[in-house]
């Protein structure tokens, strides 16, 4: 057990922590925990990476922790209207049409290794930015942006899964034993 590995689990547990503040509507004590969560992402990163502590079940756990998180803000911000419902569905669509993507290709034998590219990792920002803005709506003074961030959070979301659907549709019709990027 590594301490990125660690790091990981604190953050799936923060993640009913950060729900029950959701629920209690305390916005502050959610926006803390969502930003302690995003800490501990970039941490565990950067210990992994500098200290050669990567590991097989860190690879597995890192975005498992990141999807859980991010779809909990999401489902959670679209039931008390604090982000549109739309916005909530797309991006939990993206997610698991990616993940039955990967369960198609794992059950057809090819080996994968998911490498996102840089349009997923933008994706990924703008999603945490725009939970980051509307949780911090009344402490910070950028709000104008949320609607903004709301429709560049839509593009990406929608432009990265794209380009996942395109990617496996490649590998299934060539028969490439590639990166699923």
């Amino acid at each position: 057990m590594t301490v990125p590995n660690v790091l990981s689990i604190l953050r799936i547990i923060l993640v009913p922590i950060f729900i029950i503040y959701m629920l209690n509507n305390r916005t502050l004590a959610s926006l803390v925990v969502f930003i302690i969560a995003g800490v501990s992402d970039a941490l565990d990163g950067f210990i992994a990476r500098a200290f050669h502590q990567k590991s097989n079940l860190g690879a597995h756990l890192d975005p498992l922790a990141d999807k859980v998180l991010l779809i909990s803000a999401y489902v959670t911000l679209a039931i008390f209207g604090r982000i549109p419902s739309w916005l909530a569905v797309l991006t939990i669509s993206r997610d698991v049409i990616i993940l039955l993507g990967v369960l198609v290709l794992y059950l057809n034998r090819y080996p994968i290794k998911i490498n996102p590219s840089i349009l997923s990792k933008a994706t990924t920002c703008m999603q945490v930015a725009t939970i980051l803005i509307v949780l911090s709506n009344g402490y910070l003074p950028f709000q104008f942006l949320k609607v903004y961030a709301f429709w560049v959070t839509a593009l990406l979301t929608v432009g990265s899964g794209l380009q996942y659907i395109r990617q496996g549709l490649i590998i299934l019709s060539q028969g490439v034993n590639s990166n699923f990027a």
